[in-house]
Formats: C-alpha cells, structure tokens, sequence
C-alpha cells in the first residue's frame, strides 16, 4: 500500500494498491520533492474516468514502470472532482503547450509546482513515432538532471505567462442586451444538427445549458425556433441509446452524430440538468412524455445516486465487469444485449422488442463508432419508433423483464463521492420537479440532500462550505466558486417549492459568503477560488459553460433571484456587473456561455412575483398552485405564503402588504412591483398569465 492507503477519495484509493508510490496532493509529496531535487509527476483524473483506469492497467499497475517512477520523481494522483483548483491550473497549460486536453492528465512539476511538460493519456510502448510512457519517463529524468535550471527557468516563465492571460483586464465592451442574445442564437442556429439535433457532429455532449438558453430566447424573442431547435434535441436524446431506456437517466455522451453509442458513464450534474430541461419542456409544451422522462431521470437517481443519508453519489462507471467472466472489464458490458440474450428473456415477445429498439442479430453499433472493437455482435438500445398506444403496456413489460435480468450483471463501479456543488444542481432538479410535477418524494429528496450538506459539508464556525465528503468524513478541502452558486440556486428552488424561510435564509447567507470569498473586486465577476490556497498558482475566473455551468453563470441568475425577493437593487446591479465583464465573450464567441446568456435574459426583463397566498392543503390554494406551475415562466419569482406567516427576510418588501383577499387563495401577478387585481380562481389565473 502506498500514502493514498489512508485516503476516502473513490479515485485516490483505486490506486492505494499501485507499486507507485503514490502521494495525495499536500506538503508531504512538496516536501519530499524539495529535499530530493526530484520533480513532481503529476497524475490527474477521477473515479469513473475510461481512460483513466486504461492507463492504470498499462502503466501504474506495472512494476517496471513503477520503478522508474519511485526512482526518478515524487508522483501526485488528484481527484479533478475533489480538487478543481488544481486540475483548473494545469489544464490550462496542457491546453496551451499540447494543443489539447483531457484525462487522464499527466504533468510534470518542478519541485515548487511549476509546470514544465505535460499532456493526457500516454500509452505503454512506444507507438507510431511518438514515445510510449517508459520512454518518456526515462528522457525527462535525464533531462532534469543534465539540465535543471533551464526547465525551471522556462517553468517559471510558463506559469507568469498563464497567470498574465487569465489576469487580462475585462473589456470595456457593454453587454449588448437583445442584439447580445440574437448574435448567440446565430451562432447556435449554425451549429444546428436539423435532422439529429444538437450541436456539431461527433462526439455529441447533451450540454443542457444550451437549452435552458435556448427556452428563455425563445420565450423572450417569440423565436418558436429557439424552441423547436431544444425539443427536438431533448426528443432525440430520449430516443437515442444515449438515454438508459432500461433503468433510467443519461450516459455521458455519445460518440456518433446519431446519440447511439455512448460512452456510458453516468454523472451526477448531467442527470441533475437534463432533469431541468426536460421538465422545462414538458411545462412548455403540457406534453406527458417530457415529464416521464424527467422521472426516469430522477428516480434512476434516487435509486442508484442517494446514500442512505440523502446526499447524492457523484457517479457510476462507464466499464463494468463481464457477466461471462467477472475478472475482465469493458465499457457498457453492464447495458449492451446480444440479440441471443433478449431471445432468451423474452420469448416470444423479442422480435416486437427488437423491432422497437433497433436490436440486430450481428450488433447495431452504427460503422465507425466502435473503433475499439468494444461491441461485435452487441446492441445498444436506440428507439426506433415511438410505441403504439395498445403496444405500451406489452413494452413496458418486456423493459421489465430486461431490467430484471440485468440486475443480476455485475454493477459499474460507484463513485460514492458527494459534491457540494452537483449537489446543489441536483436539489434544484428535485425540488423544481416535486412543485411541478406534484411528486411530495422529490421534494423531500431535494430537502434530504441540502440537510445533508449543511450536517457534513458546512463549517458553522466559519460560515464556510467544504467540497467533498466520503466514507463517513468530509474531506479538507474548502468549498469552490462553484459550490456556493449551485448549492444557492438550489436551495431558492427549494424555498420556491415548499416556502420554508430556512431555505431563503441559507441561500441568503452563502450569497454573502461566496460575494466575500470569490467576489472579484477589481474587475468583477467571480473568482473560482479563494486565493487562500498557496499551492495553487493561478486564480482564474471560470467563464466557460460545458457540461457544468460556470459559477458566474449560475450566480447571475442567483443575484437576480434574490433582488427581485428581497428587493435589493444592489444585488441586481451585481448580477449586471457579472454579465458586463464577459461581454466581450458574449460577443466574440457565444457558445462559450449559453447559462451566462440565460440570466443575462432576466437582466432586460422588469421583476415579475406570481405570489399565492393561502392556507396550506386547502382546496382553493392547492388548485391556484397547480396552475401556477403548469406554466414556463423563467423570469417569473413565485412565492406562496401561509397568511399570517411571511418569512422575515421578505417582511420588509412589497410582499408584506399582499393578503388572502376576502380570506380566500389569492394570487397576485406583479411586474415591477406593481401587482394587477388578485384571482382566486385557477381559471382566471390562467387567463391572467396569458394562457387562458
């Protein structure tokens, strides 16, 4: 066992038993290397990384290659997940010096953590003209020692360099309001696969930031196109083999244009996304099946992602053991059927079930989208055609009897890692889908997960988040940027859900905090670190929307929410500054910030409150609710208040002064602060939003 015996971490721990010596990141490896002149090898990844374990396999698990590295440098293995300030610094410099990034990461340090070589997956032996890992270790190490004080001169000069670009000033460029928002739906609009949906050919990631983008603009513009582009992606995803038809929710990606073969990890934040925007559609279109897929989402995580205390898993594995032999892994061997095996499940019933779902007799993998030889023979479930009505209930039946049998497979690894910050986009997903789909179990999910967070990931000494707990301890490591945003949207979700003043109170409190810790008070915008970290080189602000949106993006919208709540122009005119600093972004490239471009919809728009006000579980106030979340009404703050009972931080704003009218359920609409005459009747309110 080497120093990652002692660790919690998923991803440090599947190398405990390394012949590498491997060391977690801190001041034991820093000083190691200081005392021994050695440089740092640096070995980024995460639990349910493909090619991380590949790596692992060819390389770490191999005793020669080992040798080299316990002989010639003080090896590091980070958790990306656990540890995004230092994934984040030397990203950016594999970016700048390779062309490219990606994980496994593999950097090399001097001894006071300055870059000086790096790049992703390197194989075992030297292939194609290029040097396999072995080859590589050994020329660095001659290197270092033939010529030190060049690398670290050159090292030191990358890491100004870095720290310069990520510091530039902002532009003085102004946000260009709705001209902003066209030039992005352009740019978007261009990138439109119309026959497939989605963005670009392969590989195809969901990205569902994109969509909620795309449903403010077309909320706001009258654009039925920005509309249409994200229904038709989100009803090809749900199709695709992409979507686990079997037991529910979403794998990672798909390596084809068609969403068929995915790579079949499934992670925390792109169930707790997806979950958003297919409720969004379904409250935009009244549609049934986007709720049912938003179920599918969300009871495949409260089944297989929920620890027994309500926090949320961060991820299953992509590779699984065989069924035939337990001892050899392959990706997708948990979800993939050969035709001979649904044959055997279902009967007679196989051939209506291979129609439906694409099932061929020598696999169905689509040409060019296997090139690993992963699944000869092997079918991935893709629907080719939605059921009839009379077929639904035998469908459903054969599902049934396929998940039955697949449980007895061995199960992907599970990362039982919580985030604060997935944790926060998954209770905004269950606490917004148990108020519109009326489900009280995902409401009380989302309430479970955010007492779960503020137990074991909340320091009440310092009012401060921590990042990651695992096996019975929260690691020490400091909460993010982005754990603060997520985790404050969330828990506004939640006070719009069930109106419980300790939500809003909390949101409110780690707003304040995360302004303290992150807020950058020269140019604006957000930090996505303290700063307080010295072994972190750069502190950077994140304004990339990828498969997590960035904390800037997030706390736009959060910024917003709170004014128009608490009515605070001040938090509104920083919300504004957010959005200012990347303007010249906005500008210059789009598709960098759908989320950002999405709060930025609430800035062009006046404050708008729904509030019910009425007793709780009475009939009258029960139907006016209903309908107020039957409607998609994203810049909209709804509130529902028991008579008598306003939390306190709302009591000093226009909320104070709205009443049960004639001691009946009231709603009120109200734009600017001015509210039109109150209705108590489900039919009226509906007529009032523009949909009676």
């Amino acid at each position: 066992m080497n120093h990652l015996a002692q660790e919690t971490n998923p991803y440090l721990r599947q190398h405990a038993e390394n012949p590498v010596e491997w060391f977690p990141w801190g001041p034991a490896a820093f000083a190691k290397a200081q005392a021994e002149n050695k440089p740092i090898f640096l070995s980024v990844g995460y639990s349910t990384c493909h090619w991380c374990h590949v790596m692992a396999r060819e390389s770490f698990e191999d005793a020669a290659i080992a040798k080299v590295l316990n002989e010639h440098f003080v090896s590091v293995k980070v958790d990306r997940e656990e540890r995004p300030d230092v994934d984040r610094v030397y990203m950016a410099f594999v970016q700048a010096t390779a062309g490219q990034g990606g994980w496994p990461m593999s950097v090399w340090l001097t001894p006071d953590l300055k870059p000086f070589y790096g790049g992703t997956y390197f194989p075992p032996q030297d292939r194609y003209g290029r040097p396999g890992f072995p080859t590589l270790l050994q020329r660095i190490a001659g290197l270092w020692k033939s010529d030190r004080d060049t690398i670290e001169k050159q090292s030191g000069q990358i890491i100004q360099q870095l720290a310069m670009s990520v510091a530039a000033p902002a532009s003085a460029e102004a946000f260009a309001g709705d001209q902003a928002l066209d030039h992005a739906f352009a740019a978007f609009r261009a990138q439109y696969d119309a026959a497939e949906g989605g963005f670009g050919g392969a590989p195809k990631f969901p990205r569902p930031a994109v969509l909620h983008f795309l449903f403010r603009y077309g909320a706001r513009r009258h654009r039925q196109e920005a509309t249409e582009m994200a229904l038709h992606t989100l009803d090809k995803m749900a199709a695709g083999g992409i979507h686990d038809h079997l037991g529910g929710g979403f794998h990672r990606y798909s390596v084809d244009a068609l969403w068929h073969v995915p790579h079949f990890e499934k992670m925390l934040y792109d169930q707790a996304q997806l979950a958003l925007a297919y409720l969004e559609a379904h409250q935009i279109t009244g549609k049934a099946e986007y709720a049912a897929t938003t179920r599918d989402i969300l009871d495949y995580v409260r089944h297989h992602l929920t620890s027994p205390g309500g926090g949320f898993y961060a991820a299953e594995d992509a590779d699984s053991s065989l069924e035939e032999n337990p001892a050899a892994h392959a990706e997708g061997a948990f979800y993939v059927w050969t035709l001979a095996e649904i044959e055997e499940t279902l009967g007679e019933d196989a051939a209506f079930f291979a129609a439906h779902y694409g099932v061929e007799k020598e696999g169905n993998a689509p040409p060019g989208s296997d090139p690993h030889g992963e699944f000869p023979l092997k079918n991935i479930l893709i629907e080719r055609k939605p059921p009839a009505r009379k077929d639904l209930k035998r469908l459903i039946a054969c599902r049934e009897k396929l998940l039955a049998r697949r449980e007895k497979r061995p199960r992907p690894h599970r990362d039982e890692k919580v985030l604060a910050s997935w944790n926060g986009l998954m209770i905004s997903a269950f606490a917004r889908a148990g108020r519109i789909l009326h489900e009280p179990a995902y409401l009380a999910a989302a309430g479970r997960a955010a007492d779960f967070l503020f137990k074991h990931l909340h320091d009440e000494k310092k009012g401060r988040l921590l990042r990651s707990w695992c096996g019975g301890a929260a690691a020490p490591v400091e909460g993010f940027a982005d754990d603060y945003a997520f985790l404050v949207a969330g828990l506004l979700d939640l006070f719009e859900a069930d109106g419980s003043a300790r939500w809003l109170d909390l949101a409110l409190q780690l707003q304040e905090t995360m302004d303290a810790l992150f807020w950058d008070g020269r140019e604006g915008g957000y930090f996505s670190t303290s700063g307080e970290d010295p072994t972190v080189l750069i502190r950077s602000r994140e304004d990339y929307d990828g498969a997590e949106p960035a904390p800037g993006s997030v706390a736009a919208s959060n910024l917003l929410r709170l004014a128009d709540l608490l009515d605070r122009p001040a938090l509104r005119e920083r919300a504004g500054k957010v959005v200012a600093v990347a303007a010249a972004a906005i500008a210059r490239m789009p598709v960098a910030v759908p989320q950002l471009l999405a709060s930025a919809v609430g800035l062009l728009e006046a404050p708008r409150h729904l509030v019910i006000v009425g007793k709780e579980g009475a009939a009258g106030t029960k139907a006016l609710w209903e309908e107020a979340n039957r409607h998609y009404l994203p810049q909209t703050t709804l509130v529902r208040i028991e008579p008598g009972h306003l939390p306190p931080a709302l009591q000093d704003g226009f909320l104070q002064a709205l009443t049960a009218a004639d001691s009946r359920a009231t709603a009120y609409y109200c734009e600017n602060l001015a509210c039109r005459l109150p209705v108590h009747e489900a039919k009226d309110l509906a007529h009032l939003l523009g949909h009676g």
